[in-house]
């Protein structure tokens, strides 16, 4: 069973695709990463952190980009569809969007993030999101990871504790719980 209507995620999909083919330099996380990782509960919205700053231009001739201050985010809107594109020293996730580009990695010809730094970053965000809808997908994405992805936990927790996220693996534990 589907976590978003299937109409919306193809369409979502497809919008996904033409931003791989476009070239842009972008690393791909949130749900359409977890999806390409395990194949289970593809995405609404599309979250890509780009490699540079310079980037952010090409992406602002092709399409309509509106800068989000308060989510520290750029968004790219096709219908129902959003497109939230995260930029170096700007955005902010429990990762620095700076480093994320050296924790990827090429699915089906698109650039992914790892899957121990998704997990982390899926925390982040349903920490921040826990009693939403979209908290909720956070916590089926995280599942599924554990699930159904090879994890490196000893590099997840490498990770955690280089970024400062020591609570990510007690808070891991109660969201198995």
């Amino acid at each position: 069973m589907e976590f978003w209507n299937s109409l919306l995620t193809e369409k979502s999909w497809s919008h996904l695709q033409q931003l791989a083919k476009k070239k842009f330099n972008f690393v791909l996380i949130g749900g359409w990463a977890a999806y390409l990782w395990t194949r289970l509960h593809k995405s609404k919205n599309i979250e890509i952190v780009l490699k540079n700053v310079a980037e952010l231009e090409a992406i602002r001739k092709e399409y309509a980009l509106n800068k989000n201050d308060n989510l520290k985010k750029n968004e790219i809107k096709f219908e129902e569809i959003d497109v939230d594109v995260y930029v170096p020293y700007f955005s902010k996730l429990a990762i620095p969007v700076e480093d994320i580009p050296e924790y990827a990695t090429t699915v089906e010809n698109i650039s992914v993030v790892k899957p121990e730094v998704l997990l982390l970053l899926k925390q982040g965000a349903e920490i921040d999101r826990k009693d939403s809808v979209k908290g909720q997908k956070d916590r089926i994405d995280i599942m599924t990871l554990l699930c159904f992805a090879e994890i490196d936990f000893k590099g997840y927790h490498t990770l955690a504790q280089k970024y400062g996220l020591h609570t990510f693996p007690k808070i891991l534990i109660q969201i198995i719980k």
